[in-house]
């Protein structure tokens, strides 16, 4: 019989691939805690969709994305409807953003800003520098120094990399606003290809305390008690 006082943590969870998706639900099914229960709503393979927004916004729960970001329309959507979506580039990280949320602990969550997108519509291949990507900043602003990752049919192909250069034709530029074409290097990668989306985001530290129920260290919300009126 279960307590009163148990809640249920309940998971959307999106993976790169089939393989480290089956690892990854494994894992997190070893994950145990008395007083919060795990329950994953959904998983599968492929970048966070708008269904997998409104089924968790249905059950109270969140999105965990493994090497996948959610597209346009599931960001928008979530942000609406006020659905925690947290992506990952390492098991680990999310494994104990779950175990502290089972245990109640208090930590910073970090969260992931999206500041610009540029889709790829060209690949000139330079001799001597390497694949240069011709885009179309599609929203926000692309800035020099940040920091970027590639996006390919919703996975993540490259993250945390530093632009090497950014042009508007010939002329080095400091940053690329919405509706701006422009060519850009990415830093220690060359296998850019068309129809890629290149993302410039920062990560913002915010502290966070938490009680039963409430959001907790990795922004989890814990749900309504197991048998509660």
């Amino acid at each position: 019989i279960e307590s009163e006082e148990t809640f249920e943590l309940k998971l959307v969870v999106k993976a790169d691939v089939q393989g480290t998706l089956e690892a990854l639900l494994e894992s997190i099914e070893k994950i145990k805690s008395d007083k919060v229960n795990i329950k994953i709503l959904h998983s599968g393979v492929g970048a966070i969709t708008e269904s997998d927004v409104l089924l968790a916004e249905a059950s109270e729960g969140i999105v965990l994305g493994f090497r996948v970001v959610p597209s346009n329309r599931a960001a928008s959507l979530a942000e609406s409807k006020g659905v925690e979506i947290r992506t990952y580039r390492v098991i680990c990280a999310l494994l104990e953003d779950l175990e502290k949320a089972v245990k109640g602990m208090m930590a910073p969550t970090i969260r992931e800003e999206i500041l610009g997108r540029a889709e790829v519509r060209e690949v000139f291949k330079i001799s001597r520098i390497g694949n240069v990507a011709g885009c179309y900043v599609t929203d926000g602003v692309i800035a020099r120094n940040a920091t970027v990752r590639v996006v390919r049919d919703g996975v993540v192909v490259v993250d945390n990399r530093t632009l090497a250069s950014l042009r508007h034709y010939k002329e080095d530029i400091r940053e690329a606003r919405a509706g701006m074409e422009c060519g850009i290097r990415i830093a220690d990668f060359n296998d850019v290809k068309i129809g890629d989306v290149i993302e410039a985001y920062q990560t913002v530290e915010e502290s966070s305390t938490t009680t039963s129920g409430q959001s907790d260290s990795s922004g989890v919300q814990a749900g309504k008690p197991v048998g509660a009126g």
